[in-house]
């Protein structure tokens, strides 16, 4: 018998970590940090709900930290097993757990000089070693791949950001899928998402469940930074650093070349 347990990603959309036992075998599957809000930032510090030593593997969909934040954590408190991936999710995830190691370490210490935590000293919550142990256990692979429980796992093209992937496991021709984070059709650098197979069970992200996406106003966004430049104004974009950014550079660099906006330095 297998049983699917939330550890996140409910009643808020970060933290995704999905827990599937069968047979006394344990596969978390995304393993994500809880962002936003004080009261979901401070379950990061909370006890994992099991033994980390117990999880067979960690399967990972993509590198957002609220997908693979909480590896370095992970590992510090036991967990010791293969983390499997794309290709192009080591490698980002990589970059994410370095960068969000550094930052830690960097709150932690303006905290301290600050003066505004109720912890003496604060600490950050992994570091730069933990990241790197976390990241010694990344095992990139592509095709379906044999875990432990009669267990194997599929990792399919999700189109969401480099190298995201939904994950199909399969336990005796019963099959759940785990869609992580889906891209869409249109996505201007990517492949869209492929067609899945046919499945028992989908557990599906809904982040953006309630709305539909609305098309990119090329126009638009040509006459705002066109009007902003013709005043000697400055236009600030924020964006997230990974997909995002790079999706707003090929538009911006596209619009240029069109001569919709003029050339400026980015």
């Amino acid at each position: 018998m297998t049983s699917l347990t939330f550890l996140g990603a409910a009643g808020t959309v970060t933290g995704s970590k999905f827990l599937v036992e069968r047979g006394g075998h344990r596969i978390l599957v995304d393993c994500g940090l809880f962002q936003g809000d004080a009261r979901w930032r401070r379950r990061n510090w909370d006890p994992f709900p099991v033994n980390p030593a117990s999880l067979s593997a960690v399967v990972l969909t993509h590198a957002h930290l609220d997908h693979c934040g909480y590896l370095p954590s992970l590992v510090r408190e036991g967990f010791h097993g293969p983390v499997i991936c794309t290709p192009g999710t080591a490698e980002v995830a990589a970059i994410v757990l370095r960068d969000a190691a550094h930052l830690q370490v960097e709150d932690a210490l303006h905290a301290r000089e600050g003066g505004y935590s109720r912890h003496d000293p604060p600490l950050p919550l992994f570091d730069a070693a933990a990241a790197e142990r976390a990241i010694g256990l990344f095992r990139p692979s592509v095709g379906r791949l044999e875990l432990p429980g009669d267990t194997t796992v599929t990792l399919y093209r999700a189109g969401h950001i480099l190298g995201s992937a939904f994950a199909v496991l399969d336990q005796d021709g019963r099959r759940l899928l785990v869609s992580g984070d889906l891209g869409r059709q249109e996505h201007p650098l990517l492949l869209p998402p492929e067609l899945p197979p046919a499945v028992e069970t989908i557990l599906v992200e809904s982040t953006y469940g309630d709305r539909r996406h609305q098309p990119l106003d090329h126009a638009r966004l040509a006459r705002l930074i066109s009007a902003t430049a013709a005043r000697g104004g400055v236009v600030l974009m924020p964006a997230f650093a990974i997909d995002r950014t790079a999706v707003l550079l090929h538009e911006l660099t596209g619009l240029a070349h069109d001569r919709l906006i003029p050339r400026l330095p980015v």
